[in-house]
This record gives structure tokens, sequence and C-alpha cells, in this order.
């Protein structure tokens, strides 16, 4: 049955006796097997021993066999096959209910497996499935290792914007390094097509009186803040429907803030928050749910959110009055570029407030103080536009109990940030599940490295902001945190970091906490990346399992190595792991290349939340350097943990 299907698969495209390598990859695609170029290619080339060029059918089905035919998935095909040819459709309940978990599968779960997945018609008829119907399926979207459910947004969506982790970038208008690297356009709407919920965007003072973004003080490139705002508006929603978070690093004069508020209200129109829902004043943050579709600002803010409201409909007025200085945030002064003349910040932080008869009209400017100690000032119009996320410096935890409203959030960089987190990680939390908190990358990661950020959100901060340009393993437990609840952007907190009063710490565990049992058996690697060193298709490829968590969560096994051979390396490893805080817990699958005994190469990766994973035997999609799909590269394992 099975190759009378396969020799009509192929007379019906060829009917003469030789194939061209063209043909070759035309006819595999008619088998709807997915395949790489390279592979084939060098298959081809073993199998075409004339240098003809051509190759007869009996190649072709060798080749079809290398690529299709795998051997772990035949020997458990025929573990559960009574007669090693068919599954009958009870002998298909009894593997998706024990070996893949399904428990509510039934018949007529199965029926619909073979329906859409068994290419002979013989066997759909007779309700069983072939070998070729268990390749594809075990080879499908539906055995990936990531949950299905966990693929559209399944959490509650309408607690507090504080109760949410939320996907989030630094200078995001670079693509190189921040000290001459381009600002680019791109770094904008790659960072909102990867999901990001939070932008950064560095304003100063342009010619003809048109703002600029870029770093300051450095030799990057200079882009419009005209067309950050298009570029944004254009791309805002395209992944994910919740609120975007524009992040205002403000140098400009108040000249030109005012043509930053005017771009903004012009440009984003009824996108933008322009004012609290139903123009009431509100005692906690909204949720994304209520916020979807609108775009926030970041910023400072002159006097109060009540002063805010209070002015509306009262602009015409007329009143005036002015406010006391206030200092500039933290992340400016450690995010500048070191200056042997610029003076130091002052410890001390003087609150905004207003010393006038009434609500300042519209037009006034108000002064600040700056990192460098010149006086600025702010425009109102600019200032108005921050509603639910003014800034305000942090001094202490102490400090944000006592003064910090709860649209106030603060920015720390990762050094200090890391102190607190190890040294008060208690009054860490109950600050983040207070306040919207966000972490920066140090001023001395001129390359624009980027810090681990699991640290942080293990103590419930939530804009924990990445250079989002800069691959490498940061970035890879930033794309598998945010592949959960539908690569939305926003991941509500696990219940203890969102507790005032939290019974949680990092580093201090219950000692009643159970941990969780994982069980990774890794069984093999199909179509892997080549070696970067190799002409082949050759590589010497292992691969390393790590969790990352609390620090008593981490941990990373290895593999041996399987010599030269990416196309179809075996294993049979088993790995196991005590997760104490699964809820906080990233896999990371890293398949690497090792080019001597002291150095491997990254072949592709793939990370994904701990609670996210599929039990059963699962395809590990893999990922390059860059974060790009290197399909069909896969690893192909059995998960098992109790839950």
């Amino acid at each position: 049955m099975e190759t009378r299907w396969f020799l009509n698969v192929i007379h019906k495209k060829f009917k003469k006796g030789k194939l061209s390598f063209e043909n070759t990859l035309e006819l595999l695609g008619n088998f709807d097997i997915p395949f790489d170029y390279i592979h084939v290619k060098y298959i081809f080339k073993a199998r075409n021993s004339l240098k003809s060029g051509t190759i007869g059918l009996d190649d072709f089905r060798g080749i079809y066999q290398a690529i299709a035919h795998r051997s772990e998935i035949h020997e458990l095909f025929k573990t559960h096959s009574p007669n090693h040819k068919v599954l009958p459709l009870s002998n298909l309940v009894a593997f998706l209910k024990n070996e893949q978990f399904q428990l509510e599968a039934d018949e007529t779960t199965a029926s619909q497996l073979i329906a859409k997945f068994e290419p002979i018609e013989e066997a759909r008829r007779n309700s069983e499935m072939t070998f070729e119907g268990f390749l594809r399926y075990m080879t499908s979207e539906d055995c990936m290792i990531f949950k299905t459910e966990h693929q559209s947004v399944y959490q509650d969506m309408t607690r507090p914007l504080c109760e949410y982790f939320i996907s989030s970038s630094h200078n995001t208008y670079l693509i190189s390094d921040q000290l001459i690297g381009p600002s680019h356009l791109w770094g904008y709407a790659s960072a909102l097509m990867k999901g990001c919920r939070c932008l950064e965007i560095d304003c100063w003072d342009g010619p003809c009186n048109d703002p600029v973004v870029y770093h300051g003080h450095t030799l990057t490139s200079k882009i419009s803040f005209k067309t950050v705002i298009q570029v944004i508006n254009k791309y805002a929603f395209l992944v994910s429907n919740y609120p975007l978070l524009l992040s205002l690093e403000n140098h400009c004069s108040p000249r030109q803030q005012e043509v930053i508020a005017d771009y903004l209200t012009s440009i984003l129109g009824d996108k933008l928050v322009t004012s609290t829902i139903d123009d009431k004043m509100p005692n906690e943050l909204p949720s994304p749910e209520a916020l979807k579709f609108k775009i926030l600002i970041k910023n400072k803010k002159l006097g109060t959110l009540e002063e805010t409201l209070a002015r509306r409909g009262i602009d015409s007025h007329g009143q005036t009055g002015e406010f006391e200085e206030e200092e500039s945030s933290e992340e400016e002064v450690a995010d500048a570029p070191a200056h042997p003349k610029q003076p130091l910040l002052k410890k001390r932080r003087a609150q905004s407030r207003w010393k006038g008869s009434g609500p300042p009209r519209k037009k006034q400017q108000v002064s600040l103080i700056s990192h460098s100690m010149k006086k600025i000032k702010m425009a109102l119009e600019l200032s108005d536009l921050v509603i639910y996320a003014k800034t305000r410096q942090f001094v202490s935890f102490e400090d944000s109990r006592e003064n910090q409203l709860f649209y106030e959030n603060t920015s720390i960089g990762e050094g200090r940030a890391r102190k607190l987190e190890k040294l008060q990680a208690d009054e860490f939390i109950q600050h983040t599940a207070r306040f919207l908190t966000r972490i920066y990358p140090k001023g001395t990661r001129t390359t624009s490295s980027n810090y681990n950020p699991q640290e942080f959100w293990n103590v419930g901060c939530q804009l924990v902001a990445l250079n989002f340009q800069t691959p490498g393993l940061q970035m890879d437990l930033q794309t598998g945190k945010f592949l959960d609840n539908g690569g939305s952007g926003y991941i509500l907190k696990p219940e203890y970091l969102r507790r005032i009063d939290p019974e949680f710490s990092p580093y201090t565990l219950a000692t009643n906490r159970l941990p969780v049992l994982l069980t990774i058996k890794l069984i093999s690697g199909h179509q892997l990346p080549p070696s970067s060193l190799s002409s082949t298709n050759k590589a010497n490829p292992l691969v390393v399992i790590e969790i990352y968590g609390v620090p008593e969560d981490q941990a990373k096994q290895h593999s041996c190595v399987v010599k030269g051979n990416a196309l179809c390396p075996r294993w049979n490893e088993t790995f196991t792991f005590n997760i104490q805080v699964p809820e906080l817990a990233l896999v990371r699958f890293a398949v690497e290349d090792q080019l001597s005994l002291t150095a491997n190469d990254l072949l592709g990766q793939y990370t994904l939340p701990f609670l996210s994973m599929n039990k059963g035997y699962r395809q590990v999609p893999l990922l390059s350097k860059l974060g790009v799909s290197l399909r069909p590269a896969s690893l192909f394992v059995h998960v098992w943990y109790f839950d």
C-alpha cells in the first residue's frame, strides 16, 4: 500500500526516469515533508555518482528515506502498531493518552488526526494510520513542545498594569553599538514585530525646530522624531492588541517639546491616551484589557494627575503659576556618557509642586534641573500627555512606600538593582507589587550588550529593558519568556509576586515548597544546521539543556558529542532537574558544534517557559543566533513531569 502510494506521487509529476536537483526539490515538496536545501544538496551529490546532474527514481527514494524516514520515529511507530504496518484507531487513541498525555483523547480525536495527516487514501478509508501519516503527525505543530493553548492569550488581562511582566526594550532606535552605531527606524519596527510593548525614545533638539532621536553626546546617527512616531503608529498593534508604552528620554527645549506633543497627538490620534478612563481620577492603574489598542506616554510630568484632570476645561481662564524645580531621573544620569566637567547629580529629590493660584494655563513652561545642572523647561503640552506613567526618581523602597503615587514609575540601573535584589529581595517584591519598575543596562555597555533579565523577573520587575538589537543568551531568555500568553508582550506575574505582603523570596524558599521533577529524554536531532566551518553537512553536535529561574533552580547539563552528523544525530540520553519555582523557570535547549575540546559554536537554540512545555514525544524547533527559525532543524525529545 505504501509503495504504491509512493510511486503514484512520483509518476503524477514526473514520467521520465531521471530527476534534476530542481526536480528533486519540487518532488520533495509534493510529499509535504519539510527539508533543508543544504542537506538535500549534499545527499543528491552523494547519490549522483556519475556527476551527470540527474538521479534515478531509486536514488530519489534513498534521498526521501534519508530526509523523511526517521528511524527513531519508525521505532516508536512499531512499538504501538500490532503488525508494524498500521496503527488501528484504538491503538492511536492509546498512544495519545499514554504517551502524549492527551487524557481527553477519544476515537473522534484519533479520526481527526488520521483525516489531517494520513496521505494514503486506503488507510484513511480503513480509519488507520500508516507510518507516513504517523511521521507527518509527529513532525507537525500538533507535536511541538510549546503548548498550543499558550499560543493565544489565555491569562486574566483585567488586572492592573503593575501585575504583569511587560516586554521592554532599551535604546530601541539603535541597531548596533551606542557610541558610533546607526540609529534606524527598523529598530522600532523590529522590536514591535517581536512583541515589545515598551519602547525607548531619546529626544533631542533638531534643526528647523524638528526634534531628533539618537544617543546623545555620541556619534550615533540621528533620525527624525516624527518618522519614529509614524513607524510606531504603523506597527504598534500588528503583533499585540495590548497597550504600548513610549518611554521618552526627553532632552528637548520647551519649544521642541511642544512639537513632540503635536506629533504625538496628530499622528497617533485616538490611539494616544490623553486622559483617564471616563475622565475620572482612578485609585489604581488600569488593566491591559482596558487599554487595548492604546499608546501611553512614559515621561516626567508637572504636578499631579489630579491637577491635569482639573485643568481640563479651564485652560482659557488664564491662571498662571510656577513649579518647584525637579531633578532629572536616575536613568538620564547613568545613561549619559561620562564627561569630566559634568557635575554630580544632587542626592536629594525635590517634588514638583504647583505654587500658583490655580491650575497652570496650557502654554506654561516649567523649569527642571537636568543632569548637567543646567535649568531646562518643560512644556505643559507634553506633560499633560503623561497620564498613567509618570517617571519618578528612585530614592529607596522606604521613600517609595511613603511618597510614590500609583501612577508613578521608577527606573533603576542594573548595577544598583542587582544589589537591591540580593540584599532587599522582600522589599523589592513589595515595591514591584505596587509600582511599575523599569530596569535598564548600565551605561558602560557601549557595545549594547545585555544583562541577564531573569534575576529581575525573579523579584517582579515589570519593565526589564534589553537591547533588542543584540542577539545572545539574554535575548534568547527574553524571547522565550514572552512566547507565553500568545506573544502579547504581557504575562501575568505569579500570585506571590503580586502581593504587597509577599511570603516569597527567590533566595529563601519556603521549606514546604515541593519541587517539580522534570525528566527530558533527548532522543535525536534532525537536519541540524551544518557547522559554519564545514563545506559539507557535517557537524559534531551536542545539546546543552539549561534551567533559568530562581538561584536554586539554575542548572545546566550536557549531552555527549555525536561526531560528523548534522542530518540525524542520535543521543538517547535522559536528564532530570528539580525545579523549585516552576512559574519563573525557563528551559533552554542549545545545540552546539564542538569545534575543539574547549570551544563550541552555537548551531541553534530554543527557550520556553517551563509551564508552557507539553509532555510526551515532542519536537523542539530551533532558532538561529539572530532568533530566526531554522525549520526544519529540530530536536526530538520526550518530556515528563508531575503536575
